[in-house]
């Protein structure tokens, strides 16, 4: 698969193989089962702390799926484009941890 990681955004793809991109659609599958059942849990009143505890297990899959993304941009898109010299990487990247961290 070839792709590239320009900063063109109407260029841009990622460089996920098939198989990263198979446990990504499947835990965020699984996420939105999870998401669902919060939502039931809340149509049935259950009890808050309950609901809570669910909403944090969801927010930790999430966090997981962004590390995974994270992890595979550094290794790939990141340091393709220094090594095009294209320095405003780093700070793109940099506003994305920011709000990866909110």
């Amino acid at each position: 698969m070839e792709a590239s990681c320009h900063s063109d955004p109407s260029t841009r793809k990622s460089h996920h193989s098939d198989k990263i991109k198979n446990n990504l659609v499947s835990r965020l599958n699984r996420i939105e089962g999870q998401i669902r059942g919060v939502k039931g849990l809340i149509e049935k009143d259950t009890y808050c702390d309950d609901v809570l505890n669910q909403i944090a297990a969801i927010q930790s899959a999430l966090n997981s799926v962004g590390k995974i993304l994270l992890e595979g941009h550094m290794k790939s898109c990141v340091i393709e484009r220094l090594q095009e010299g294209d320095h405003e990487v780093v700070d793109e990247l940099l506003i994305t941890i920011n709000k990866l961290m909110k």
